[in-house]
């Protein structure tokens, strides 16, 4: 951790000791990047701008993560920027730059805060960063008139200021009133007591299921196979390298080794399939399923 603010310190005195650019050279540095592709250009660019990385990256130490690891992160953010900066358009660079190094920081810490994914659409982005600090502001408000607000009542509230859905408010108000634990733990203080992931319905097949599913194949392949029993040779081998390969096969190629044109193979396809669909025709949705 002591070496952690060290590297943030020094990280820190560089940035500060870089130099401010002008209006005028941060667009030659810009152009210089975009067209020429100037690896120094780019360097600058981004060296002056660090300080207003480092900057935002203090703000969100709040959230649990490492100075080091946020000021990462916003530096990620200001190449992004610097690589999608378009000059022409008459913005600065620091304008712009704004909106990558913040979305670049948040993604971290949201992805470091739960082991459990918390969510990355705007809306759940914006319940992240800004919830408590609604829920804050609503509950001061309703002191002040002498009232006590319950948590539905708050939630209601935060869903309307926010613009998202009450049950996304009320997600993200247990995300972050919980915390991660094992799902080996017990459920009570007995040793002996259930665990957790014993709880958790298993969504693979079971047993049953797959001896089922194993019988059907089996049976679907004894009707194919007596299907394919009333079809002559030739039929029988444009069934099988039409249908029954990995990589089918052309009717042009199938055409070149009977000698017939790719119509006629076509046309004895067909009449295979009419055989078939036929032999099966006491059942046509195993027809269909067969022979799609």
């Amino acid at each position: 951790m002591a070496l952690d603010h060290i590297g943030e310190q020094s990280l820190s005195r560089r940035a500060m000791k870089a130099e401010l650019l002008d209006a005028e050279t941060e667009l030659k540095l810009a152009y210089a990047w975009r067209d020429d592709r100037d690896e120094a250009a780019l360097h600058r660019l981004v060296t002056a701008y660090m300080r207003l990385a480092i900057s935002m990256a203090s703000k969100y130490r709040r959230y649990g993560a490492s100075m080091n690891d946020l000021i990462q992160e916003a530096g990620l953010g200001l190449m992004k920027a610097a690589d999608k900066f378009d000059p022409d358009r008459g913005v600065r660079f620091s304008t712009y730059a704004v909106w990558w190094i913040k979305a670049s920081i948040q993604d971290h810490v949201m992805r470091n805060w739960s082991m459990v994914r918390t969510g990355s659409t705007s809306s759940q982005k914006s319940l992240f960063f800004n919830m408590r600090r609604v829920q804050a502001q609503f509950e001061r408000e309703a002191m002040g008139r002498g009232e006590v607000l319950d948590k539905h009542q708050l939630h209601q509230l935060v869903a309307t200021e926010v613009g998202v859905p009450l049950r996304d408010v009320q997600m993200m108000d247990g995300r972050l009133s919980g915390s991660d634990f094992s799902l080996n733990a017990t459920q009570s203080v007995d040793e002996e007591g259930r665990e957790w992931i014993d709880t958790i319905e298993d969504e693979s097949d079971q047993a049953a299921d797959m001896v089922e599913a194993a019988k059907d194949r089996e049976t679907l392949r004894r009707w194919l196979v007596e299907a394919m029993g009333t079809l002559n040779d030739r039929e029988t081998l444009i069934v099988r390298e039409r249908q029954l390969r990995d990589a089918p096969r052309t009717l042009e190629s199938l055409g070149q080794e009977l000698g017939l044109s790719k119509e006629r193979v076509r046309q004895l396809e067909a009449a295979a399939f009419k055989k078939m669909r036929k032999h099966l025709g006491k059942n046509d949705a195993v027809a269909d399923s067969l022979l799609a």
